[in-house]
């Protein structure tokens, strides 16, 4: 008796479907939280135009803060195939010089505050009446202090901030103008350009930071 050989599973399919509807979702639930903001828009509406089920919204996400919370979290980690953060300590492990490294940040601030900005501003405004929002803007805001922190401190071990520049004083500089705020102002309120606007975080810590 011939015994047929097992199929075997072969789950790439499914994890690239699933990773395929993941990236709907999200980019659905961006348009909408900033078109209609957070309280007004619904899972139901977000699952139907990624043309999913609301179930499995709820089960990759956990709701509408689970939803804001993927979607900060994909813009912290940029567009290019290397995340952010690893790209921000390659520059200042290897730089030659912190211009150099200011630039670069100043680079990383015009490619992140695109997406993360306004998802930033719009936990901000949805914070004030919602727990979930407001737990997340306080990890929002201590995540990003903490990133300022580990920058000042990179650029104070290889002896690049101007004498008398502390640690503490360089991050609240740096924490200043990597701001949802700052981005506010002088992109979405003034119409300067990314570009632009990331070249003027990088000259005014340049400025604000060195000799």
């Amino acid at each position: 008796m011939t015994v047929k050989a097992k199929r075997r599973y072969d789950s790439s399919r499914r994890r690239e479907q699933a990773e395929r509807t993941r990236t709907a979702v999200l980019d659905v639930a961006y348009q909408e939280f900033l078109e209609h903001g957070y309280a007004a828009t619904t899972v139901t509406g977000i699952a139907e135009q990624a043309r999913t089920s609301v179930e499995t919204v709820y089960k990759a996400f956990g709701g509408k803060g689970g939803l804001v919370r993927a979607l900060w979290e994909r813009a912290l980690a940029g567009t290019g195939p290397v995340p952010a953060p690893i790209r921000s300590d390659a520059l200042s492990t290897t730089a030659a010089d912190p211009v150099s490294v200011l630039k670069g940040w100043g680079s990383l601030t015009a490619e992140l505050s695109p997406t993360g900005a306004p998802i930033v501003l719009l936990i901000r405004a949805a914070a004030g009446t919602d727990v979930d929002m407001a737990d997340l803007l306080a990890e929002v805001e201590d995540q990003r202090r903490r990133r300022m922190r580990h920058n000042a401190r990179r650029l104070k071990q290889r002896g690049w901030l101007r004498p008398g520049m502390s640690v503490s004083r360089a991050t609240d500089i740096l924490w200043t103008y990597s701001s949802a705020e700052l981005y506010d102002l002088l992109v979405l309120r003034s119409g300067w350009s990314a570009h632009r606007y990331g070249q003027f975080v990088a000259d005014a810590t340049v400025a604000a930071l060195l000799d």
